[in-house]
């Protein structure tokens, strides 16, 4: 890579750049702005040797250009899932590939976007942009499982023996999967992967399909099965976003089944119309995500349209009486209580916790 120029890492260092107005009040700006945006994501594994500068020198360009969204930068490369004013896009697109490592870069295009995915721009640099938890300094990214596209995953999900690994949270499993996918029940990436390789020993020879929401969790998993001796290792390239754009151009069969989760403001993406998902309150078919609106809480689960109104939007009985209270006598009141900020995860308990129901529920 030494005959690539390296511009970008030439920048004298400078001050951090970021936002300094309310999340509030850009929140409000992007529901009134009229322009449509383009929610897409991003990633590429690639030595960085400095990427506070690298950070600095992505920040001040995607502000210029009205990008919103959430970019991890690390020595091992960038992980990225960003809005772009549609005036913007062009001018977007030039710049990433203008930088050589990212030149020709996929960009994976939401499939159902309503432009309102981000309302600011957040770059952290971060030890991992996937945190593994792998020490082994044999471990190599360079030797990582083979793409296969929308067609090719169709065609080995047929082959009998084949084995498909999501390698995604229960919230986002919980929603939409491919069709008979194995779930790796733990709760944390890092977890997944010994588990995973685990949970695959007696199939070594077997056709393995790791994937992930748009590609850069199942790239690494693809990777590390290699490491531990799996042959036939392959991961789905572009993941779930990339899959669904294919096969909704190329008018083919979609194998994944359900929604989409996404980490932005929409929280999922509608693949097929089928509801594999229920209300946490009432049981009912569902497959809407939700924070709970007790700012004090804000527990991520499924509500239904009949609960959502019956708890004012909230997870509980008790989160709805509290809920006209100011914010910092929520979070007072909700103290010591476990269900407090979290959501809900792959571990056996499946919950943690599950919305309590009241007695008319």
């Amino acid at each position: 890579m030494e005959h690539r120029p390296r511009r970008m890492f030439e920048i004298s260092c400078m001050a951090v750049l970021h936002n300094r107005i309310s999340g509030k009040e850009l929140k409000q700006r992007l529901l009134e702005e009229t322009e449509p945006r383009t929610t897409l994501s991003f990633y590429h594994y690639f030595p960085i040797r400095n990427p506070a500068e690298f950070r600095d020198h992505l920040y001040r360009h995607l502000n210029e250009l009205k990008v919103f969204g959430r970019i991890y930068v690390a020595k091992e490369g960038i992980n990225a899932q960003v809005s772009v004013p549609a005036s913007m896009f062009i001018s977007f697109r030039d710049f990433l590939y203008s930088i050589p490592e990212l030149n020709n870069i996929r960009l994976n295009i939401a499939v159902d976007d309503n432009g309102k995915s981000f309302w600011l721009l957040a770059i952290k640099v971060r030890d991992k942009i996937v945190a593994d938890g792998i020490t082994d300094p044999a471990f190599s990214m360079e030797k990582r499982g083979r793409y296969i596209d929308a067609a090719s995953m169709n065609h080995l999900m047929d082959e009998p023996g084949t084995v498909v690994v999501d390698m995604r949270n229960h919230y986002e499993y919980e929603v939409g999967h491919f069709k008979n996918a194995v779930e790796i029940p733990s709760d944390t990436f890092r977890e997944q992967l010994p588990m995973a390789a685990e949970m695959m020993k007696g199939k070594e020879d077997a056709n393995i399909i790791m994937y992930c929401t748009g590609g850069i969790r199942c790239e690494k998993a693809s990777a590390y099965m290699l490491h531990r001796g799996f042959r036939n290792v392959f991961h789905l390239e572009g993941g779930i976003i990339h899959y669904a754009g294919e096969v909704k151009e190329k008018g083919m069969e979609s194998k994944f089944i359900g929604k989409n989760f996404v980490f932005d403001n929409r929280l999922g993406e509608r693949i097929t119309e089928d509801v594999i998902a229920h209300c946490h309150q009432c049981g009912s078919p569902c497959d809407t995500h939700t924070n709970c609106k007790n700012d004090g809480c804000h527990l991520l689960f499924i509500q239904c349209e009949a609960c959502a109104e019956k708890f004012s939007g909230c997870c509980s009985e008790t989160c709805r009486q509290t809920l006209d209270l100011p914010a910092e006598r929520q979070k007072e009141l909700r103290k010591g209580v476990e269900n407090g900020q979290y959501v809900f995860n792959k571990s056996k308990q499946r919950l943690r916790p599950r919305p309590a129901r009241t007695d008319e529920s």
